[in-house]
């Protein structure tokens, strides 16, 4: 358990041996340092493991009693055996650091925003490293800023759990700047912190920003950052092949574009999804792909829990005539639970059959 008042107990060895410190081994080679020993003894990396550690990481000790005040104020603050190997494997040159001074205040901040024993142990088994930045010129500014959006220490804290590298990376205080810089609204910006700030730590954002621009993204708007989060999250093969999948239904590039500008989340979709969607529009329902260019939002609709119950509810009143054949074949689908009842089941004479037939399909899902 995480305990910020009995610091000063961490300045000593616990005289009970802890579970995963064995002894230090002195009969080493000669050629062999006395840190790199130590990591082969008190963590089981082979000696060229060790080594490597030890000279890329700088690693300087010349006793135990340092590298083992290290790992007793680790384990005190309820990092276990196996985080604390992670945590060395990714930063090795915490052995030689003060925890008291460099570590302890930045759990003390973190504690002090509402963050739990588990958030802070999760964060730095992850991301040791952010042990590494300026508590008052890194951590502190990133957090204020990303607080400053989102008006709740919960949600910024979750920035560090999605992302154990947030705090500790430049790039988000600049990025966050260039998008207010280009007119991206401050909602957006929540939203990206909220949902995907990863996106924050991209280091091309200048040149995404522009291009979304030039598609016609209005920064202001929340669709804005929904394009943003597409066009960081998926790469460029990736990217080609849902291009590929759509162009496979009789799109054009330009109506993938047409459809991304309209809902970019489908680009967010899966390629499966993309052909599981397209397959039953046109071959099973036999309807025309095209309308789903500008109607992009339905290839996010659950296929088993809303497309398929509704279109049977839509196939039957235009076979029966009771829905004009160039009516939209989108507007059915969007619509909310009840408006649908309302616009398409309960006015009919039919309402009974209609309701059974829908419910039927529903509960097949």
């Amino acid at each position: 358990m995480l305990n910020i008042h009995r610091h000063r107990a961490f300045h000593y060895i616990n005289p009970n041996p802890l579970p995963f410190l064995l002894h230090f081994c002195t009969n080493t080679s000669p050629s062999t340092s006395f840190q790199v020993s130590y990591l082969i003894h008190n963590f089981g990396f082979s000696p060229q493991c060790a080594n490597k550690l030890c000279s890329s990481y700088n690693v300087r000790f010349k006793t135990t009693q340092k590298p083992d005040s290290v790992l007793n104020f680790f384990t005190n603050h309820g990092f276990s055996k196996t985080q604390l190997h992670n945590m060395i494997t990714k930063a090795p040159w915490l052995l030689s650091c003060d925890p008291i001074k460099r570590v302890l205040p930045k759990f003390q901040f973190f504690l002090s925003k509402g963050a739990s024993n588990s958030d802070i142990v999760n964060l730095v088994t992850k991301n040791p490293m952010v042990l590494s930045s300026s508590l008052k010129n890194q951590i502190v500014p990133t957090y204020e800023l990303a607080y400053g959006f989102l008006q709740s220490h919960k949600d910024t804290i979750d920035c560090v759990n999605n992302s154990p590298t947030f705090f500790g990376d430049r790039r988000v205080a600049s990025n966050i700047r260039l998008l207010i810089e280009n007119g991206v609204a401050d909602s957006n910006i929540a939203r990206l912190l909220k949902s995907r700030c990863r996106i924050l730590q991209t280091c091309d954002m200048l040149k995404l920003v522009e291009e979304l621009k030039d598609l016609g993204f209005d920064p202001s708007k929340a669709t804005f950052a929904v394009a943003l989060n597409a066009k960081i999250t998926v790469n460029k093969t990736l990217w080609k092949e849902k291009v590929d999948a759509f162009k496979k239904w009789g799109w054009s590039d330009q109506d993938v574009l047409v459809a991304f500008r309209t809902q970019p989340y489908c680009m967010l979709v899966s390629i499966d999804k993309i052909n599981l969607v397209m397959n039953f529009w046109v071959n099973e329902l036999g309807w025309d792909a095209m309308a789903l260019v500008k109607g992009s939002a339905i290839l996010l609709l659950s296929l088993e829990k809303r497309i398929i119950p509704r279109a049977q509810v839509v196939q039957y009143l235009l076979k029966k005539g009771l829905r004009k054949a160039n009516a939209s074949l989108i507007c059915p689908f969007i619509v909310p639970d009840k408006l649908f009842l309302d616009m398409f089941i309960t006015r009919f004479e039919e309402s009974s059959y209609l309701l059974k037939l829908y419910e039927e399909n529903l509960n097949l899902a």
